[in-house]
């Protein structure tokens, strides 16, 4: 049964989102199918996941309505993990982090596109 609540992502933002999620785990060791559940997460996992979406607030402007729908969570969430994120900064390890994988992100988006022959 379809959650009428929620809307669907476009394929874009899903894969943006998809970007942001492999990038923290690569970063932290958290697995981003982890960070995927649709439940309430604890510890490492839900600051993870908050992590990935405050990357993709800032790197890609997305308001969080928008984070809500790529990550399949609601904007309430979005917004908390945002806040999170910017009351964290302030701890120079994870403001340097933060700056690294959203240079990681910007770096990857900008690389013009390739098409694979078939």
């Amino acid at each position: 049964m379809e959650d009428p609540y929620r809307s669907a992502a476009p394929g874009g933002d899903r894969l943006r989102a998809a970007l942001a999620l492999q990038l923290v785990a690569a970063a932290t060791g958290v697995p981003a199918d982890r960070m995927k559940h649709r439940v309430r997460l604890h510890g490492q996992a839900c600051r993870a996941r908050w992590v990935a979406m405050y990357l993709s607030h800032v790197t890609f402007g997305w308001p969080f309505e928008r984070i809500g729908t790529a990550f399949d969570m609601n904007r309430a969430t979005a917004a908390q993990a945002c806040r999170w994120a910017e009351d964290e900064r302030d701890r120079p390890w994870l403001d340097d982090l933060l700056n690294r994988l959203e240079r990681s992100m910007r770096d990857i988006l900008d690389t013009p596109r390739c098409e694979l022959p078939a």
